[in-house]
């Protein structure tokens, strides 16, 4: 693959991710609630789905899965109500006694936060579609394909995760200046980010 292309293509990725998804406003839910380490775990649970969306599109299952379109949309919507579910619960327990009066409350596991970000990121399986619609824009035929199959992808998710991770790191700091009551506030604007997280998949969902 040319260096041209290459930085064609990175700048492609970064124009693509110039706003923030469902993902990214998870990934700020989780780092202000959780703080910035431990929401390193809901990265890598969305990148996890990110390589087996890409590697399904390099196996040529996007023609099935855009056939199967009830499927999708089903997966899509579970996706929808998992994370309004987890916004509607940070707000209600932020208003908990315990919530509030507890100096070290309840870690959520990382396998917890792995999964929420896991899902989040599969609940769009158009992902695959999307790839399979990238990647060949930025594929040479006379050069070897698995090499610049494995380049598109690395690069992605590299870009993908310094960008959640920035986004991790901007909550995070903001949580630790946080103290006493006004720790509620986190959980609040945490849930806040997640229930909006849902509406950018809902609409998602009914776009054609």
């Amino acid at each position: 693959m040319a260096f041209s292309t290459w930085i064609i293509y990175v700048s492609t990725i970064l124009a693509l991710m110039s706003t923030p998804g469902p993902s990214q406003l998870l990934m700020l839910s989780n780092s202000a609630a959780h703080g910035f380490r431990r929401s390193l775990a809901t990265a890598c649970g969305d990148l996890t789905a990110n390589f087996f969306q890409m590697l399904a599109a390099g196996l040529g299952l996007a023609a099935l899965l855009a056939a199967s379109a009830d499927a999708m949309t089903v997966v899509k919507w579970l996706g929808v109500v998992y994370l309004l579910w987890l916004g509607i619960k940070m707000i209600r327990n932020s208003s908990s006694k315990d919530v509030q009066n507890q100096d070290t409350p309840k870690l959520t596991t990382l396998k917890t936060l792995w999964l929420q970000g896991f899902l989040t990121s599969a609940a769009n399986p158009k992902a695959i579609v999307f790839f399979s619609a990238l990647f060949p824009q930025f594929i040479d035929p006379a050069l070897d394909f698995p090499l610049q199959f494995l380049i598109l992808s690395g690069t992605y998710i590299a870009i993908d995760g310094i960008l959640l991770a920035t986004y991790g790191m901007s909550a995070g700091w903001i949580a630790k200046k946080f103290a006493g009551n006004a720790k509620k506030w986190t959980q609040r604007l945490g849930g806040t980010f997640m229930i909006l997280a849902a509406i950018l998949l809902g609409f998602k969902t009914i776009e054609k």
